[in-house]
């Protein structure tokens, strides 16, 4: 089972977009796909057409779990409109986690505890992380094998990446096993020039370490959302959809791809 993690520190930048339209792709395919709300704000979860104020089980629920077997787990899985996708859908008492566990031992590898005994059950994992470093966010990067890093082609998202790659440091040092990442360009307009700067910008800073290819501006993201369905299950022909499954091919054949290097500490 593969695990990929989505991550920035730094808001609306395509996280959610990136992690159901890879996930999209994986499921048409015939793969079992599980996706992992881990943000409180739940827009994963909204996408799909559930409430994070009204979910009676979620991600929540396993911090309070001692057994982490399938039993235990599996009435926390969800269903979605898509075939062979499942959601792990968040809920807003996700927010107050932080303050709950404060240091208690062993709560950064729930997560990982959970996946492990879901190892049979799917073949690839998809984490929507929050915005910010915390219990949450730990724990996402603990389990995953294979960080993905979306940034807006945009100088303020730039600021953002820099915080990101410094708890990727952090992180890798703590885990002391280096995590393999890559950045995803998004947003990407061609036709300003602020975009191209930016692009520009990110290339020179981080050099090998950006996907070669970007994620187009496309109004049939916004559409998808609306119908709470992955953008290659509602426009495979579209933009984004045909940006999405290049990222994709990126992702599963690494030794075609130079810029998926692993991040040194």
């Amino acid at each position: 089972m593969k695990i990929w993690a989505v991550a920035n520190q730094k808001g609306g930048v395509g996280k959610t977009t990136t992690a159901v339209s890879l996930a999209g792709h994986l499921a048409t395919q015939g793969s079992r796909v599980l996706l992992v709300d881990m943000d409180p704000q739940g827009s994963m979860t909204s996408y799909f057409g559930y409430d994070p104020d009204d979910m009676p089980r979620s991600i929540y629920n396993l911090f309070q779990l001692d057994d982490f077997s399938y039993q235990n787990i599996s009435p926390l899985l969800t269903d979605t409109k898509v075939d062979y996708l499942k959601l792990l859908p968040a809920s807003t008492a996700l927010a107050t986690l932080d303050r709950q566990l404060g240091t208690k031992e062993g709560k950064g590898l729930v997560l990982k505890k959970t996946l492990s005994s879901l190892d049979q059950h799917f073949d690839y994992v998809l984490i929507d992380c929050l915005p910010m470093l915390g219990i949450l966010m730990v724990n996402a990067l603990a389990a995953c094998d294979t960080l993905l890093l979306p940034v807006q082609t945009e100088f303020l998202a730039l600021k953002g990446l820099d915080r990101m790659m410094h708890t990727l440091d952090m992180i890798t040092k703590s885990r002391k096993i280096p995590l393999p990442s890559t950045i995803v360009p998004t947003m990407f307009d061609r036709r300003t020039r602020a975009s191209t700067e930016s692009l520009r910008a990110l290339r020179e800073k981080y050099q090998d370490k950006v996907w070669d290819s970007v994620i187009p501006v496309d109004t049939q993201f916004r559409e998808a959302s609306r119908r709470g369905l992955p953008i290659s299950l509602m426009n495979k022909s579209s933009r984004g959809s045909k940006a999405y499954a290049a990222l994709l091919h990126a992702l599963l054949h690494p030794k075609q791809e130079p810029h998926l290097k692993l991040v040194s500490s």
